[in-house]
């Protein structure tokens, strides 16, 4: 046998655990040589065989790039070794790496990128290509045609693997109207490396994103720019509506990049709430298990044509059980507030989520009003009393004293600017929140008193709930009296998230803890279900709520037909208090559920209940049309 170029370079290798039999022609040798290369996606080997190992190591680097293969097999079909000829069966295995997102800021009622293939998808892709010629059988090089790799394969193609939506469902509000909708963003990119003058674009860009986001300054961009180390810098991602204004303008600043993206966005741009972030992890978990795949011929005019794969199959429109008006108004009522605040509204009669707000402050230290564990202070009265009134020692018409300060168990527990009441009924010292009076109850109770009946209005449950992640609170037992009086008042060791407390209300309003949902037909599952308290215990609970806000501690809320509430102040070491007010919209008229709320209103170092009780008051005051009486 002749031995020329190829067979001295292949004699050098040893692939796949073999050498080269002495029976092979140059034609079976050569052809055996690139298939074992492209199987071991060495790139390099393989196009060291061909005639043009530039241009072959671009492309067979550009396929496997392109393709994010998680597996490629290439065999030697057959040969032809009179004319050097061969041919080659390649097996992918295709899906198995998602595309990376990329890093954004995104612009207010925007959200992060979203991969474009999913980890854990695998499809397969399978041809036969034909290569060779006279000059592999005399010993020479593989003639190099971007075909030898997949057919249809060009010096002008490259290959893509991508996946196929079978759609763009929409996620809709409580009323079945569109809340979030797939549409077109730009990002707007500034590239160190094509700005000469770094002070004039940045006071550009700055000048025309102004109106749109009023935190970007030419000084912000500038330092952005100083600290990206020379990487492209995303200055803001802009909604089409912002956009299409001001984009000629944008075109025209040197350094400018402007990128297309899809991006699942509230049709509001004004609304902001933590559920958006579940409803989209949802939305694209549907989105990953129906789509389709292609594995694409793209040209340099960016056409492409899809050489195999299959259609995504459509997925349904996400209905969720919010209501844009209450989310709305609840934005509006701590909008203002310089404290972390935050807004959890339920249906009682169903569990539905119908808002969840928080303003700025608490939005950049993440979803506080689902899973911040706080003490609840005298709102945690609402427990207290249960179990006080479970254990029959009382009645809410039980007069019990209530002084301004008393020393219990070694612990001086004060009212608030210590009020003294003297002797009064236990629904007076509910609705005045007299701290006195509640850890006396407190001490001749069992140590799992509290626990349980925090339990049957769901305080301390955990729920996996489609769409939406959330943590109730937590009630540890109280061994001793010391540690029980300051349970009582939502101290010590007794926490509470808004939604936890919201949820506690919800309860109380319906006589048993509803499943919270967000998306309609897709209750929360719960860990443990605990029988409810009984029917007369929760009514005399509502009962006492009602007096808080006829003759209690929320009489700035008198206005508001109905309404029952509990307010709150826990004190949290040296810092300010914080203040919290649950309240409960009972249904006018039997029938229906679609006109009970309940709610809770946090606002951290309030010092008082007083902001959260103002809060409630902006909140219910613009949806009392929605609630009729």
């Amino acid at each position: 046998m002749k031995l020329g170029v190829v067979g001295i370079a292949v004699s050098a290798l040893v692939l796949g655990g073999c050498t080269i039999g002495q029976s092979e022609t140059e034609t079976e040798v050569a052809a055996r040589q690139f298939a074992d290369a492209l199987t071991q996606r060495n790139a390099q080997a393989a196009a060291d065989l061909t005639s043009d190992p530039a241009a072959a190591a671009a492309a067979i680097t550009q396929m496997f790039d392109g393709l994010a293969a998680r597996d490629a097999t290439f065999v030697v079909a057959g040969t032809d070794s009179d004319a050097g000829t061969f041919t080659l069966d390649a097996d992918w295995t295709l899906g198995a790496e998602a595309a990376a997102e990329p890093t954004t800021t995104p612009a207010a009622g925007t959200t992060s990128a979203t991969p474009t293939a999913e980890p854990d998808s695998a499809h397969t892709w399978s041809y036969t290509t034909t290569g060779g010629g006279q000059s592999v059988a005399d010993g020479g090089k593989i003639p190099w045609d971007p075909q030898l790799l997949a057919p249809g394969l060009t010096a002008d193609t490259t290959l893509r693997y991508t996946t196929l939506a079978g759609g763009s469902p929409q996620v809709l509000d409580a009323a079945g109207r569109p809340l979030m909708t797939e549409q077109t963003v730009t990002l707007v990119n500034l590239d160190p490396a094509t700005i000469a003058d770094p002070a004039g674009t940045a006071a550009a860009v700055a000048q025309l994103l102004g109106p749109v986001a009023p935190t970007i300054t030419a000084a912000s961009l500038q330092a952005d720019l100083a600290g990206s180390q020379g990487k492209t810098v995303t200055a803001i991602t802009l909604r089409d509506t912002d956009f299409q204004p001001i984009a000629d303008r944008l075109t025209a600043i040197p350094g400018v990049q402007l990128v297309k993206q899809t991006r699942l966005l509230t049709a509001d741009k004004a609304m902001t709430s933590p559920t958006l972030d579940g409803l989209r992890k949802l939305w694209q978990q549907g989105q990953d298990a129906s789509a389709g795949w292609a594995v694409q011929l793209v040209r340099a005019n960016g056409s492409a044509e899809r050489l195999a794969g299959e259609d995504g199959t459509p997925q349904p429109d996400i209905a969720t059980t919010l209501d844009p008006a209450i989310q709305g108004a609840a934005q509006a009522a701590i909008a203002a507030l310089p404290q972390q605040a935050a807004i959890v509204a339920l249906r009682p009669s169903t569990g539905a989520v119908l808002a969840v707000a928080q303003n700025p402050a608490a939005a950049a230290q993440g979803p506080i009003a689902l899973t911040g564990l706080y003490p609840p202070g005298s709102t945690f009265k609402t427990v207290t009393t249960s179990a006080a009134l479970q254990a029959g020692s009382v009645t809410p018409d039980t007069v019990l004293p209530c002084p301004g300060s008393a020393n219990i168990e070694g612990r001086t527990i004060p009212n608030d600017d210590n009020f003294d009441l003297g002797s009064v009924p236990l629904h007076t010292a509910f609705a005045r929140s007299c701290n006195t009076t509640m850890g006396a109850l407190a001490v001749a109770l069992p140590p799992t008193a509290l626990p349980d009946a925090a339990l049957q209005f769901g305080l301390g449950v955990d729920y996996v709930t489609p769409g939406l992640t959330t943590v109730t609170g937590s009630v540890p037992p109280a061994d001793t009296p010391a540690q029980r009086v300051e349970s009582a008042i939502g101290q010590g060791q007794v926490t509470a998230t808004p939604f936890g407390m919201a949820l506690v209300a919800a309860s109380i309003a319906k006589g048993s803890t509803p499943a919270p949902t967000l998306v309609a037909g897709m209750p929360g599952v719960a860990n443990t279900t605990p029988a409810p308290a009984p029917p007369q215990v929760t009514e005399q609970l509502r009962t006492m709520m009602r007096e808080t806000v006829t003759a209690g501690t929320a009489t700035q809320l008198a206005d508001i037909a109905d309404l029952r509430g509990k307010t709150g102040t826990a004190e949290v070491g040296d810092a300010a208090a914080h203040g919290w007010f649950v309240g409960i919209v009972p249904r006018k008229r039997e029938g229906p559920p679609g006109d009970d709320i309940a709610f809770a209103v946090f606002v951290a170092g309030a010092d008082s209940s007083a902001p959260a009780v103002d809060a409630a008051g902006r909140f219910l005051r613009p949806i009392q049309a929605q609630i009729p009486r």
